[in-house]
């Protein structure tokens, strides 16, 4: 007769009891079933605590990791009743994090020293910095577990195991996690020693570039200054040069005349004295003409010793002023006006410096040649131009001087109205025109138009 099959309150039983099962990892039987309970649940208690050690470890980690290793290894060790237990990091494993080593002896202090460890403990400190495989490892009362970090092999956690002949999976699984929880904390240390180190070079190369800054204002200073001082240079050059050239004018042309007209005069009185006494009329005019010759001369030669000596100041002046210059060492014998209109910007020393090279030239030309008696200088500000007119009321040709420019600019020039091509060339090399026309006073007008400069025109 075949066995009857059981009851429906046996099947209920039998399922409970493989559930119990399942889920505590232990057999229900009456007389162990709350033994293995009480295991269970201090195992995860152990768990529990070693896990809660790490959290309140890591949340005081930044830059140095030991804080958190330590817990670790202090976790590690009461968990499992280890003696020892001992982080190390692969040789080549996270090259800037300078914690490459830590251990937890029996008294919980922690030890960073080689030479303080046991014998045995060295090489296995040894093979831990060497050892490649994944796997944890049982052996000689020892357990190593590999510290993992994207599937690589960082170093090792190592501890005391009495139980390395049956280890209890629980106790594996915590000290996994603890050997990834030290791996994340090397690894964060690493990344804050890079991100560190790459800080200070950051904030290096700042105070470089302040420093360097610093440096480019003081030397653009400098060459502000000395391109003022330039500046000065070549106005000083200009009004010397225009000063000498008139001095010398005078003292080759003037002066001689007057030395003559002094000669005659007295060659005059004294003809006049032998034929009419010393109390004639006309030997009184003559003696008094003599007298106003001889003062002309000793005024031609203080004006010609005042233009050689006479200094320049050191202050940048515009070009307004230095026309005005000009056109003061050209009187009494030409009277000459200067009219600016528009907005008299600055042109840069280079501009500036031709304008008043031509207009020296022109008003010397005028004063030596032209037989004038006024001359009128206009500068003209427009917005995409600057033009400068000189003109005269003399008996100069037009014509006849547009004839001899070309004739100088076309052959060797022979030192003769060379003034002309001279002004012609300064305003081309200004990249303007240069034209010769008839003055409304009846002489001539030097009319010179300069483009503007851009923002980098000097």
């Amino acid at each position: 007769m075949p066995p009857s099959s059981p009851g429906p309150a046996a099947a209920a039983r039998a399922a409970v009891g493989a559930s119990l099962s399942t889920l505590t990892g232990v057999r229900s039987g009456k007389k162990s079933y709350y033994l293995e309970l009480r295991r269970t649940e201090e195992r995860m208690t152990s768990a529990v605590q070693a896990l809660e050690g790490i959290s309140a470890a890591l949340v005081r980690t930044r830059d140095d990791p030991r804080a958190l290793l330590h817990g670790v290894l202090r976790a590690a060790a009461g968990h499992v009743q280890a003696d020892w237990t001992m982080l190390a990091l692969r040789r080549s494993a996270l090259p800037q994090t300078e914690t490459r080593f830590l251990a937890v002896g029996p008294d919980g202090d922690l030890v960073d020293s080689e030479r303080a460890l046991p014998a045995g403990l060295g090489e296995r400190l040894r093979g831990a910095r060497t050892d490649l495989d994944p796997t944890t490892a049982l052996a000689d009362g020892w357990v190593t577990v590999p510290m993992m970090l994207d599937g690589a092999v960082l170093g090792r956690l190592v501890a005391s195991y009495p139980l390395a002949d049956a280890a209890d999976p629980a106790d594996l699984w915590v000290l996994r996690i603890l050997a990834n929880q030290a791996a994340m904390a090397l690894q964060t240390a690493s990344l804050f020693a890079a991100a560190s180190e790459q800080h200070a070079h950051a904030q290096h190369l700042l105070d470089e570039i302040e420093r360097s800054s610093t440096d480019l204002q003081h030397r653009t200073a400098e060459l502000q200054r000395a391109e003022g001082r330039l500046q000065v240079l070549h106005q000083r050059e200009l009004l010397d040069a225009e000063r000498h050239r008139i001095a010398l004018e005078l003292h080759d042309s003037v002066a001689q005349y007057v030395l003559s007209a002094g000669l005659a005069v007295d060659l005059c009185r004294a003809e006049a004295l032998e034929r009419e006494g010393g109390q004639s009329q006309s030997v009184a005019r003559l003696v008094h003409a003599r007298d106003l010759v001889a003062q002309a001369g000793d005024q031609v030669r203080t004006v010609i010793y005042a233009l050689h000596h006479e200094p320049v100041g050191d202050e940048v002046v515009t070009l307004s002023d230095l026309l005005r210059g000009l056109a003061e060492q050209h009187r009494p014998a030409l009277l000459v006006a200067v009219r600016i209109e528009g907005v008299p910007d600055p042109l840069g020393a280079r501009i500036e410096h031709g304008l008043a090279r031509i207009a020296g030239e022109a008003l010397f030309n005028t004063s030596i040649h032209a037989r004038a008696g006024r001359a009128a200088v206009l500068l003209r500000y427009l917005p995409e131009s600057v033009t400068l007119w000189i003109s005269d009321d003399g008996d100069g040709d037009p014509r006849e001087l547009r004839r001899r420019l070309r004739v100088s600019q076309a052959a060797a020039a022979d030192g003769r109205h060379q003034g002309l091509a001279n002004m012609a060339d300064r305003a081309t090399d200004l990249g303007g025109t240069f034209a010769i026309r008839r003055a409304r006073q009846g002489g001539i007008r030097v009319e010179v138009c300069i483009p503007r400069p851009g923002p980098t025109g000097s």
